[in-house]
């Protein structure tokens, strides 16, 4: 199958996998930094729906990279990503005298997943010996400009836009951060950033607190959606650094502070919460994250798969908070919550 310069590619990977120390988190292409001289490339097309599992078990594996790329129905930047249905995962393992060991495990689990989903059609595998696959411009090729919502534009900072007059294009140079708007979980909350900002008028004053920021994408997002007081937070200090980066690079950094610090530090009352982390984390961080929330504020939680959703509602969906909007995207789930109104 070839895919041409037009066809759009969409990349997707787990987020609990994007925390890994010592990896590249760039969202649908991890690597790390410092590669040898060969590689077993594993390449396996499958239905989309196994992906998750796929990317998953690819990296418990050993996988130093594991990317996915589909060809999908050709469309122009101003459209929006179509419905994937068959999609290639590709993961990359040093190449050593436990190749072949690798190799029979994977066959072994596709052919679990065969006996698990016999509906769907049968995932194949390929392997190949390379050389070093030039990572720093490998991934490149998957990020482009792309429509995550109405108004909201991503873009590289190396990838040329010509913007309309209703356009908000947010520049994002990754480096070794996570995020990048190509993912279900941070789509989801851009678009809730700006389906909130711009339909609730009574709050004058927006002051947001972004969790987890990673690249910095979503603060940034709602500075220039108009919020004038954002924190973003994150323990990872090169998120941070990158964080900072980006917020000059959109020319937001008197609106946005980056902290590389714990969010359970935080103490100043938001009345924007945006928290795209994983399952476990979101219910470690919820009391701290609803004591913060201003009341009459909104809380924005993604990054969360369907079977973990019914455990999120029961700690998320209940007083002082209440079901704003749910949007998903295949298996993600995001959740916009509101906290009630003070007693007066």
């Amino acid at each position: 199958m070839k895919y041409s310069q037009k066809q759009a590619i969409q990349i997707y990977t787990l987020v609990n996998i994007a925390a890994a120390a010592g990896k590249l988190k760039i969202k649908g292409l991890f690597m790390a930094e410092k590669e040898p001289d060969k590689w077993l490339k594993i390449e396996i097309s499958a239905p989309a729906d196994l992906m998750d599992a796929l990317g998953n078990f690819l990296t418990e594996t050993g996988a130093q990279g594991v990317f996915q790329e589909s060809a999908t129905p050709e469309y122009t930047v101003g459209d929006f990503p179509e419905p994937l249905i068959e999609e290639i995962i590709k993961a990359y393992f040093p190449q050593d005298v436990r190749s072949n060991k690798k190799i029979a495990s994977i066959q072994k689990y596709l052919d679990s997943l065969q006996e698990i989903f016999p509906d769907l059609q049968k995932p194949s595998l390929k392997t190949e010996i390379i050389s070093d696959p030039d990572w720093g411009e490998q991934w490149k090729k998957y990020f482009k400009p792309i429509r995550v919502c109405n108004n909201i534009i991503v873009k590289p900072t190396w990838e040329r836009y010509a913007p309309s007059s209703r356009d908000i294009v947010i520049e994002i140079d990754p480096g070794m951060a996570f995020g990048t708007g190509q993912h279900a979980s941070t789509r989801m909350c851009m678009e809730a950033i700006e389906d909130i900002i711009m339909k609730d008028r009574s709050i004058k004053v927006w002051k947001v607190l972004d969790v987890g920021c990673g690249t910095g994408i979503l603060g940034i997002t709602a500075a220039k959606m108009g919020a004038q007081d954002v924190i973003c937070v994150d323990i990872d200090k090169k998120a941070v650094e990158i964080a900072g980066e980006n917020a000059a690079i959109n020319n937001v950094e008197s609106f946005v502070r980056i902290f590389n610090k714990d969010a359970t530090t935080i103490n100043e009352p938001r009345n924007l919460i945006i928290a795209n982390l994983t399952a476990k984390l979101l219910l470690k961080l919820h009391v701290h994250l609803i004591h913060l929330l201003l009341p009459e504020g909104y809380m924005i939680i993604s990054g969360i798969i369907e079977q973990d959703a019914k455990n999120i509602e029961e700690h998320f969906s209940a007083d002082p908070l209440t079901t704003y909007k749910v949007i998903t995207e295949k298996e993600w789930v995001c959740y916009v919550l509101r906290k009630k109104a003070a007693d007066i």
